[in-house]
């Protein structure tokens, strides 16, 4: 045994695969002792919010603030509301009221806020749909002040005189040190279309999704394990009754009945352990069709012949005689199940037929979500690429592990 473990975590393919693999699982388990959110949470009011940090605003204007004279500090602010497309944008629309093109410098900040200023009107179509004049419209209300030099003041409606009394006042060039702002949230991959935290959502979700993928996996190996086992050293009626259901099985598509299965049960009643049974029990076919051509080629053995003629039983031959011959390939099954369950349990969610939504996460489930909010159209990469490598990082980490035991196996495919 020693000897073996040795030869596996000598195979680099195996040792990276396991170490990917690894760091996932132990990323799962440790994350949620640290952050202890709940993964469905809600925490921002609004969709899609952008990774960054975020400041509390009104613990902000009560922080010290600190003079800073940073000369980019206007151009930032200038280019976070105006980039490359806004300005061509601002420019159709001045050519399509009848300013000459000559006259329109996109690159002119002030010449252009001035034009704009000065004959933007959003009550003129142009010829324009009416989704391009809201457009519009947005950006106009989003430019207000844009190149505004003045300051902010801050008051408080006074309770006894009803007039607003001024208690602090902001300029351009205050500065507060984030370190002093109590309230402060990390949101490394934002938010969703429900405002809540993507990052705890998603280590709650490969967890999930990592459960599915073992219990689907388990249940797989078990029954095509057990199927196999008994058709290839029996043989006879047994293997013929085997094989028909089994052949019966192999030509209605998995994920066919998969789906049929799920649909049947309801929404209500999938919860995550159901889904992975339903999966298990869909997934078992090539298990049972490999182990049993494993078993044919062994069962006349001498070893085998010896310990029938000594009387054993046939569960005993099975499992003492074997079992132990085929129990690296039953190994490398189970990897390659547990695998195939996370990726079936991601179909099933995007065609909405994954475990309800209101109990845990999914990796499929949170794609479902970035798809029907339309978060790649709109341009939301943070809702679905982290969900997409992810998986991607699963499935590449196990296949990498089973590619590696094959080589360990496989004297045929040892360098």
């Amino acid at each position: 045994m020693k000897n073996m473990l040795q030869q596996i975590f000598r195979s680099s393919k195996f040792l990276i695969g396991f170490t990917i693999f690894m760091t996932m699982l132990l990323t799962v388990i440790i994350y949620p002792l640290i952050v202890k959110d709940e993964p469905l949470a809600i925490i921002g009011q609004g969709t899609f919010f952008e990774p960054g940090i975020y400041v509390n605003v009104f613990d902000s204007i009560n922080s010290t603030h600190y003079t800073l004279s940073l000369n980019d500090a206007a151009a930032r602010r200038i280019a976070s509301k105006l980039g490359d497309q806004e300005r061509l944008d601002m420019k159709d629309w001045l050519l399509a009221f009848g300013i000459p093109e000559n006259e329109i410098d996109i690159h002119d900040n002030t010449k252009l806020m001035e034009l704009w200023v000065n004959n933007y009107d959003s009550k003129l179509a142009l010829g324009m749909t009416s989704a391009k004049r809201n457009y519009y419209a947005r950006l106009d209300k989003s430019l207000k002040g844009i190149l505004g030099t003045e300051g902010v003041i801050i008051a408080i409606k006074n309770t006894e005189t009803g007039l607003l009394e001024e208690t602090n006042s902001i300029v351009q060039t205050d500065y507060v040190n984030i370190g002093q702002v109590s309230s402060i949230r990390i949101l490394p991959l934002g938010t969703d279309n429900f405002g809540r935290d993507i990052l705890t959502e998603l280590v709650s979700a490969t967890r999930t999704s990592l459960q599915i993928g073992f219990v689907a996996g388990i249940i797989a190996t078990l029954i095509g394990l057990t199927l196999g086992l008994f058709a290839g050293y029996i043989g006879g009626l047994v293997d013929d009754v085997i094989m028909f259901i089994t052949n019966l099985f192999t030509v209605i598509p998995g994920f066919v009945l998969l789906i049929l299965i799920s649909f049947s049960i309801g929404q209500e009643q999938r919860g995550a352990i159901t889904v992975a049974v339903v999966i298990g029990f869909t997934s078992w076919v090539w298990t049972a069709r490999a182990v049993r051509s494993q078993v044919v080629s062994l069962r006349n053995r001498d070893h085998v012949n010896l310990s029938k003629l000594s009387g054993h039983s046939i569960v005993h031959i099975i499992l003492a005689d074997i079992l132990p011959y085929i129990a690296s390939y039953v190994i490398m099954a189970l990897i390659l199940q547990i695998s195939s369950g996370i990726l079936a349990e991601a179909g099933l969610s995007i065609l909405g037929l994954g475990p309800k939504t209101t109990e845990v996460p999914t990796l499929g489930l949170m794609m479902n979500w970035a798809m029907i909010y339309s978060a790649h159209v709109t341009g939301k990469w943070w809702a679905y690429i982290p969900v997409l490598v992810t998986i991607a990082m699963v499935s590449f980490s196990m296949n990498l592990m089973n590619t590696g035991l094959d080589q360990v196996f496989n004297p045929a495919l040892r360098d």
